[in-house]
């Protein structure tokens, strides 16, 4: 489907709200990051011999701090280089793989999927097919009957009628269809954005010029949601990770009326971001002081 289901994106509301999927709508992360993820780049990365710390640096940079919700690949880059600047893995003089591939595709690919990386031959690259093919192949054998958290099916109904809904995630499109299908959701939607369509900022962009700005609406539960959002100037609710079921009942009896009527705006977002930052760190808990400095 790619690029051009955005292409052929026709509107039916004047109003649109853009919502993420995992860790937002559907209580997967934990299970996906956990059971799925990780043990799947413990395997085709060769960590078995730090995999304790492996699974820190994963939950930490995947579930737990600013940079949840990003693309696997990112991630997965991010990961390891949060495994080679941790003393303890220093002191037992543990080789972790080259990256330095995964790095450089990540700057330069127009679009970070699988496609992009069938079409390449570097062994690092090929070893990043491998290991997200088999997180696909995991998630579908393990994540199933998850419902969605308290009060967020109730506010998608409400909103269906109208407004145009765009699921927008980084999570593969298979992934995407079963749960919002098997939740009985499916048809509350109008497209499902996944990680073949783009980035979020891009699937926002493409479709928000239907709409008056302050007619749309991105719901997301990560940084990379809120800087899609403000990038294309449009609205933001933010779901707090940790307090998902108080943030969506919140959205139900105070901010879904506010954003229907238009007087959820600006000044509305400002407190809520504020308590959402708060959330998530920056540092990671094994290291004292300073932050990390990532590639954008």
């Amino acid at each position: 489907m790619g690029k051009e289901l955005l292409a052929e994106f026709k509107p039916g509301h004047d109003r649109l709200v853009c919502i993420d999927s995992d860790g937002c709508v559907f209580d997967t992360m934990e299970l996906k990051h956990k059971e799925c993820f990780c043990p799947a780049m413990i395997k085709h990365w060769g960590l078995q011999p730090i995999s304790k710390y492996a699974r820190k640096a994963w939950e930490f940079e995947n579930l737990y701090s600013r940079d949840r919700g990003q693309s696997r690949f990112i991630t997965l880059y991010r990961t390891i280089e949060l495994l080679k600047d941790w003393d303890e893995i220093r002191e037992y003089g543990f080789q972790l793989p080259d990256t330095e591939a995964l790095g450089i595709w990540l700057r330069e690919t127009p679009a970070a999927n699988h496609q992009s990386l069938e079409r390449s031959d570097d062994p690092v690259l090929m070893r990043t097919l491998k290991w997200s093919l088999e997180v696909n192949e995991r998630v579908a054998d393990m994540v199933r009957g998850i419902p969605p958290f308290p009060y967020s099916a109730e506010v998608i109904r409400a909103l269906s009628g109208q407004a145009d809904i765009m699921v927008v995630s980084a999570t593969a499109r298979d992934a995407l269809m079963r749960e919002w299908e098997e939740n009985g959701l499916l048809d509350c939607v109008a497209m499902i954005c996944s990680q073949d369509e783009g980035t979020k900022k891009e699937c926002i962009q493409a479709v928000k010029d239907h709409y008056s700005p302050d007619r749309v609406l991105m719901i997301g539960d990560a940084p990379g949601d809120r800087k899609a959002a403000y990038d294309n100037g449009v609205l933001f609710y933010p779901v707090r990770p940790g307090e998902e079921i108080r943030s969506w009942k919140e959205m139900k009896e105070n901010y879904l009326s506010q954003f229907l009527d238009g007087t959820y705006r600006e000044k509305s977002q400002t407190a809520l971001i504020e308590s959402f930052n708060s959330c998530l760190p920056v540092t990671p808990p094994w290291k004292e002081q300073g932050s990390y400095s990532w590639f954008s």
